[in-house]
C-alpha cells in the first residue's frame, strides 16, 4: 500500500490570487496548488453580489478573504496596507480581465476608445499597480504571475480587442522582470489553452474554439484550471529560482501548431 506524499514546498510562502470568480476560475487552480504545497492564500472578491460564490471557497482552504475592485485605487491600498500589517507577501497572482460586451464581440477595427482604455486599464496596468504595491513585501524576493492567452502572439479569431490587451500584459511582465529581478522578484506571463472559464464565455463562439483546441493540440486533451495551478505552483517554488520573464503555455502543446 502506498501513500500519497505532499512536498510541502511552500510552507512558509503566502499567495495573494486575485481573480476567484467561481470553482471554475483559473485563479482558484492557482489558490488550490499553492495551498496543497503549503502556502498560506489570500483570495479577494470583487464586489457584493461575487462574495457569496467566493466566501465558501475561501474558507474551505482557510484562506483570507479582502475585496478588492481594481478600478478603485483606495481599495487596492487598503488591500496591500492590510497584507503589509499581517506581514510579508511572496507570491501574487494576477487573473482578470475585462473588455465591454460590445467591444469584446465586435472587431478591433470597431472598438471604442473608450472601450479599449478600459479593457487595458483592468486587464493590464492593474498588474503594473498591484505590483508596485506587493514589491515592498517582497524583501526577501517573489514572484509574480498574470494571466494571458495565445491571442496575444498570434492571431486568434474572435479574440479581437483582448489581443493586444494581452500583447501589452505579456510585454509588461518582461519588463517587470528585467527592473524586479536584482530584488529577486520573478514574473512570468502564464498563457493556458482555452478554458470553459466564466471570462471565456464571453468570446463569440467559444465552443468551435475548445473543439479547435481539442482537435489540434499534440497531446489530444485540453488543460484545466488544475495544470495551470500546479505550473504556476512550480514556477513559484525554489525549484524554479533561475526562471523569470517567460510566457509559460500550458496547452498540450497547441501554440507550436501553426
Amino acid at each position: 500500500m502506498t501513500t500519497e506524499t505532499v512536498y510541502p514546498i511552500l510552507t512558509g510562502k503566502r499567495a495573494l490570487v486575485v481573480g476567484v470568480a467561481n470553482e471554475h476560475s483559473i485563479a482558484w487552480g492557482c489558490a488550490l496548488a499553492f495551498r496543497k504545497l503549503g502556502a498560506e492564500v489570500v483570495l479577494t472578491y470583487l464586489n457584493d453580489k461575487a462574495k457569496p460564490y467566493v466566501e465558501p471557497l475561501a474558507q474551505s482552504i482557510n484562506a483570507q478573504l479582502l475585496p478588492l475592485d481594481v478600478t478603485k485605487p483606495e481599495q487596492m491600498e487598503a488591500l496591500f496596507a492590510t497584507l503589509a500589517e499581517q506581514g510579508k507577501l511572496d507570491i501574487l497572482v494576477h487573473s482578470i480581465a475585462f473588455a465591454p460586451k460590445a467591444d469584446l464581440q465586435g472587431g478591433l477595427i470597431d472598438s471604442s476608445l473608450e472601450g479599449f482604455l478600459q479593457a487595458m486599464d483592468v486587464s493590464c496596468h492593474s498588474f503594473l499597480r498591484m505590483a508596485r504595491l506587493a514589491v515592498p513585501l517582497m524583501a526577501q524576493g517573489g514572484t509574480m504571475f498574470a494571466m494571458s492567452y495565445h491571442g496575444a502572439e498570434k492571431v486568434v479569431p474572435n479574440y479581437n480587442l483582448m489581443g493586444p490587451v494581452k500583447a501589452a500584459l505579456e510585454s509588461a511582465c518582461r519588463y517587470l522582470a528585467y527592473e524586479l529581478g536584482p530584488q529577486g522578484i520573478r514574473v512570468h506571463a502564464i498563457s493556458p489553452g482555452p478554458l470553459k472559464t466564466r471570462a471565456a464565455s464571453g468570446l463569440k463562439e467559444f465552443d468551435r474554439l475548445l473543439s479547435d483546441a481539442l482537435n489540434r493540440a499534440p497531446l489530444g486533451e485540453l488543460v484545466d484550471i488544475e495544470d495551470v495551478g500546479n505550473t504556476c505552483a512550480y514556477l513559484a517554488s525554489p525549484f524554479a529560482h533561475h526562471l523569470t520573464g517567460s510566457t509559460v503555455y500550458i496547452d498540450g502543446g497547441l501554440n507550436i501548431i501553426a
